[in-house]
């Protein structure tokens, strides 16, 4: 063991605890059964089965309400894997549940024998058709597939909320819709063909013209059996009549009945069953839709209502004037909002029975767009609207950073408002659907059920297809609150179904939650053609059980989950899962999600359980050590949970006092440091990668990986000592190298000037000259030390920077410009906790540039372009995210190169200054699809702004990155 090792019990909880009842026993506390994780091994290899503690509870929690601990965990591959998953399962009498992205509201997601990811390993669109069609891996969250469409004008029809998370397998197992797709445009109606694997393992492709053919071939019983149940169906015209009335509205509660009167052949009905069949009938394993136009052209409102009631009843006249959107907000949606950026900070002063409408008109062009404004001037002529606080307009606007707001602030729904919830209570969505002309007088039920039971739940919803959302929190522990909700569901069930023949399940589906009311919305007759459905497929009932159908009638309360109270950081989050596709751990250890559902489970945990010290064994490198720390987890999120910074502070945690002191005295002697590994930069390079990849790796072993960076031979060699010379007083900004730039210098092979040398030639040259004080060596932004959570060196470096740069910058009258995103970052923002109160008030003058900024805004439009590339690929960084950078990076990028391309995998390369050296693996992970789109053709440049992630960069592509100042600076040379 490295003798530097940190002590996994240093992040124990000092709170005293006592177990919750839904705790993870201690009899689990090594994991997977050794038999079937021998077994599952020999079948799939080492690398595909997840066994251990920490692994079966990560993958135990979902978006839902519920929390069922799985045996196992396989990551599949590809169809051979799935298909050997489920021979095994039919020979051993065992239970298969599919899992994507987790985000299912009602625990479809969730299994208690083996769990199968099949997120991981299946992402990938290919454009067909010119965007008329495209097919989809499972894998594929809506936003990927959208921008692969968008360059082409298409869009796919389904539009969840979670589009940023949710992949396209899931969506279409649960037929979800999202805020246009009503009945015309979801999955069920827009979904061209798809493959799948069948319980028995037989694939099917529906395009393939032989696929009833060979499918009778393979499983003859089968194709009887649905043939069967349609011919039942038909004979039955009253039957008949109501599942067509069921689907004239949205409705995702049970199976689609209806596949078996629009499907001539068992191919054709599976190919409509599958959709909506929530994992129970097969795994969909590729996926060709139809596609929509993307009419660019927007007109949006937000108008305000003095009721629910209120803003219900117009709905119908949006409708009538062609709106592809009206959405609808309570009062409680709209004051909790106010924790999504960019939302008013008046609506938390709204009156609660205030409500809400956002319409939106689309059309392909100004011709058309104008008509629907004006259809729409004449409803909102004879609205009643409300104006309560200053912010609201009561009017629709083109402005498209006006109208992502208002998207930001709706979609973020369950988020915003579970966010807001009591700490410790659980958070149950329900979906419903009635036909539209009656959403008033369920709106109007709906406030005074909740009265009754004395619940204030947040209402929102897709108004314009008659679908309401509403959240409500209660403590899972405590039985007389969940008899409570009990209560209100039997009641809320009853409401929906007796007096509004309406939907209990719109678009989130059946799940666990609304299983065992199915037959009351369906009637006996058809819920027992449901289950025979499911026997006629899945005979051995070896796919999700208790999913879509569960004869128990308390079904919906079994597997409520407890939501401890964790650091006030983590403890708003809902588990929804938003962050996840952001993180770069994602792939290799954990993401922010289950970063928090782990430490949520050693909260349940008695102190000193086996099942807790287990977990906390793991945490250490699968949690805090392989977080990139970049915290676009909190731009991800809603509501701002940056679980980047709870890992920063466990990093702390772990500390030793005598690691504090000598990161602390790092900081005081950084002008040695810097000097330092300057020179061992030059030393290593010079002696050729193999004796500093040897000393660096034994000095791994022997110290720790955390701490000694390993030695890459993408690194560049070092910096010249001496910085470009500069005058201060014809200086129109102060120009801070940051100590990246002073330490590394270009990669080899690079002919030009160095970084350094390129921003003081082009600001001379825009005729905006800037200086560089004597003084910068030793200094730093401080998030060599922010970073990896020493906070004492953090301090002693920030008030020592802080203090430097406002006597550079005469007093903040000149700005301060810095030559790496990351490092504006750290200047402009994350010191500020640091610095004493009196430095506070320095930084507060401080105007703080990063260089893309200065040069895009104050250089390029006095500079004269000369030679141009043909192409160029961008890595843009995540300090470039946080910084709302990105914009002037591809400006930038498009003075010097005929085409720009930012790949649509790009994301956060984790080499977060050195914690690629410290954890290659990480990094590697983080850039793999990025890499596969750069890689798959070639650029005549490859930019970006940091010099670090520009190495990362390499080191995953093999091609060599620089800084886009530097191009600029060929690119406007005399």
């Amino acid at each position: 063991m490295p003798v530097l090792e940190p002590n996994p019990q240093s992040l124990r909880a000092g709170t005293k605890r006592r177990a919750a009842p839904d705790r993870v026993p201690d009899l689990q506390a090594r994991g997977t059964p050794k038999h079937l994780r021998e077994e599952l091994v020999a079948l799939l290899g080492p690398k595909k089965v997840l066994g251990r503690i920490s692994d079966l509870v990560r993958y135990a929690s979902d978006a839902s309400p519920y929390r069922f601990v799985p045996q196992v965990v396989v990551v599949a591959e590809d169809v051979d894997d799935v298909s050997a998953v489920l021979s095994y399962a039919h020979g051993k009498g065992r239970e298969v549940v599919f899992r994507a992205a987790g985000t299912s509201l009602n625990g479809q997601a969730q299994g208690e024998d083996i769990l199968v990811d099949v997120r991981r390993h299946w992402a990938g669109v290919e454009v067909l058709d010119g965007g008329a069609r495209a097919r989809i891996r499972p894998g594929t969250t809506v936003v990927r597939a959208n921008a692969a469409l968008a360059p082409h004008g298409r869009v796919l029809g389904p539009d969840p909320a979670s589009a940023i998370a949710c992949t396209l397998g899931g969506v279409v197992a649960n037929n979800a819709s999202g805020m246009t797709a009503g009945t015309t445009r979801n999955s069920y109606r827009t979904l061209a063909s798809l493959t799948f694997v069948l319980p028995s393992g037989t694939v099917v492709d529906t395009a393939d013209p032989a696929a009833d053919e060979e499918l009778a071939r393979a499983d003859p019983r089968l194709c009887a059996g649905l043939l069967g149940i349609k011919a039942e169906i038909e004979a039955d015209p009253e039957l008949t009549a109501r599942i067509r009335a069921k689907y004239a509205i949205k409705n995702t509660n049970g199976y689609r009945l209806d596949a078996f009167l629009d499907g001539a052949t068992p191919v054709e009905i599976l190919r409509g069953l599958m959709v909506g069949s929530q994992g129970t009938f097969g795994f969909l394993s590729e996926l060709v839709f139809d596609t929509l136009p993307l009419d660019r052209k927007a007109a949006t409102a937000l108008l305000f209502f003095p009721s629910l009631p209120a803003a219900a009843a117009a709905v119908p006249r949006f409708n009538d004037a062609g709106a592809l959107a009206v959405e609808l907000m309570d009062g409680n949606t709209l004051r909790a909002s106010v924790r999504v950026p960019g939302v008013p900070a008046d609506w938390a002063e709204l009156p609660k029975e205030t409500a809400a409408l956002l319409v939106e008109f689309r059309a392909p062009d100004e011709t058309a767009l104008a008509a629907y404004e004006e259809a729409a001037a004449r409803v909102m002529a004879d609205l009643q609207l409300v104006a309560p606080v200053a912010s609201v307009a009561n009017a629709f606007t083109r402005d498209a950073g006006t109208i992502a707001g208002y998207w930001t602030a709706r979609r973020a729904f369950v988020t915003a408002v579970g966010g807001s919830r009591p700490s410790g209570t659980t958070l149950i969505t329900e979906d419903f659907a009635v036909p539209p002309a009656r959403l008033a007088e369920a709106c109007a039920e709906l406030l005074g059920l909740q009265a009754r039971h004395g619940f204030d739940a947040a209402v929102a919803g897709h108004a314009a297809h008659g679908n309401l959302h509403f959240l409500l929190a209660f403590d899972a522990g405590d039985p007389a609150d969940v008899e409570r909700y009990a209560a209100f569901m039997d009641e809320f069930c009853k409401l929906t179904v007796e007096r509004f023949d309406g939907s209990l399940k719109a678009e989130h589906a059946t799940g666990r939650n609304i299983a065992p009311f199915l037959e009351l919305e369906w009637g006996p007759k058809a819920t027992e053609l449901m289950w025979r459905t499911k026997e006629v497929i899945d005979p051995d009932g070896v796919l999700a059980p208790r999913v879509v159908l569960d004869r128990d009638p308390q079904a919906h309360l079994r597997g409520l989950k407890t939501i401890p109270t964790v650091e006030p950081v983590a403890d708003p989050c809902i588990e929804c899962g938003f962050c996840e596709p952001t993180c770069p751990s994602g792939d290799l250890t954990t993401t922010p999600r289950q970063r928090i559902v782990l430490r949520r489970e050693m909260m349940r945990q008695a102190d000193g359980s086996p099942v807790e010290t287990s977990l906390l064994e793991a945490y250490g490198y699968d949690a805090v050590d392989t977080c990139a720390g970049d915290s676009t987890c909190r731009l991800a999120c809603p509501v701002g949970i940056d679980t980047g910074a709870l890992m920063r502070r466990f990093r702390h945690e772990r500390h030793s006092p005598r690691e504090e002191r000598t990161a602390a005295l790092a900081a005081r002697h950084f002008r040695a440091v810097e000097a330092a590994a300057r020179l061992a930069v030059a030393a290593g390079k010079k002696a050729g990668d193999r004796f500093p990849e040897s000393a660096t790796g034994l000095a791994r072993k022997a110290v720790r990986p955390d701490l000694v960076p390993e030695w890459l031979p993408e690194l560049p060699g070092p910096a010249a000592r001496r910085l470009p010379r500069t005058h201060r007083p014809a200086a129109v900004a102060v120009y801070y190298p940051a100590c990246v730039n002073r330490i590394f210098g270009d990669p080899e092979g690079h002919v030009g000037p160095s970084l350094p040398e390129a921003v003081v030639a082009l600001s001379a040259r825009a005729g905006r000259p800037v200086w560089i004080p004597d003084d910068v060596a030793g200094t730093c932004c401080a998030t060599i030390w922010h970073s990896k959570g020493y906070e004492r060196g953090d301090e002693v470096m920030a008030n020592r920077v802080v203090e430097a740069a406002w006597g550079w910058t005469a007093g903040g009258r000149l700005p301060l410009v810095v030559d790496a995103s990351s490092c504006a970052l750290g200047l402009a923002r994350e010191v500020v906790p640091y610095l004493s109160d009196d430095n506070r008030e320095l930084h507060a003058e401080l105007t703080v540039v990063d260089s893309l900024v200065w040069a895009a805004d104050e250089l390029l439009p006095r500079l004269d372009v000369r030679q141009r590339v043909r192409s160029a690929v961008l890595h843009p960084t995540c300090s470039m995210r946080h910084l709302g950078d990105e914009e002037q990076l591809r400006r930038l990028a498009e003075a010097c190169a005929q085409e720009v391309v930012v790949p649509v995998d790009a994301g956060c390369c984790a080499f977060a200054g050195d914690r690629g050296m410290l954890h290659p693996e990480l990094t590697a992970s983080a850039t793999a699809r990025e890499a596969a789109e750069v890689t798959a053709r070639p650029f005549d440049a490859h930019l970006s702004a940091n010099r670090m992630c520009e190495i990362g960069m390499e080191r995953a592509t093999g091609r060599t990155y620089h800084s886009v100042l530097q191009e600029l600076e060929r690119a406007t040379r005399p």
